[in-house]
């Protein structure tokens, strides 16, 4: 028989492992990576589900006022597929809940705040980063309104386009064979 004495030693080692070891799975299953849409920075994956699935969190800049660059958020991620395998990509939307949810990570807020940093230098270098914290309930979340049409940006009225046309084919020079 072993002596009780040298038990105990053994028993508290064996449990501290097995803590460890569940710690270590717990932190695990949730993997944060840059993931980017059009340019670097602009895109963060969370797989937090099985089988590599997740949100991809499209990452924007707010740089109305002079000289401060600061995130902006879109709390209706898209949904992430394949994110531990070779080619993750995202399509569709995940819920809003589930940015709420992966945003109160510590890891995850950490990495929201490294790439929405990169992202500002890239767009405003000669600006100042201010971090702001995204929503992580459905009463902070903020809708931008996006800035009305102007003239500039509809298309052309397509009878006057074809007149347009007309008019300068008939003043072109005459092309020879």
């Amino acid at each position: 028989m072993v002596p009780l004495r040298l038990l105990r030693p053994l028993t508290t080692t064996g449990l501290m492992l097995a803590l460890v070891s569940c710690q270590t799975n717990i932190s695990q299953g949730m993997r944060v990576y840059p993931l980017s849409r059009t340019q670097p920075h602009d895109g963060l994956a969370v797989v937090n589900q099985p089988d590599g699935y997740g949100v991809h969190i499209w990452l924007d800049t707010d740089t109305r006022q002079a000289g401060v660059c600061q995130p902006l958020w879109n709390a209706d991620p898209a949904r992430l597929f394949n994110g531990n395998g070779s080619a993750p990509f995202s399509s569709g939307l995940a819920s809003r809940d589930e940015f709420f949810e992966v945003v109160s990570n510590g890891e995850v807020m950490r990495q929201l705040r490294s790439e929405t940093e990169a992202l500002c230098k890239t767009r405003a270098p000669k600006a100042t980063f201010q971090w702001r914290e995204p929503p992580k309930q459905a009463d902070q979340v903020v809708v931008e309104e996006l800035p009305p049409l102007g003239a500039r940006d509809l298309w052309p009225d397509p009878s006057q386009l074809r007149s347009d046309e007309q008019q300068m084919l008939q003043n072109a020079p005459p092309t020879t064979p």
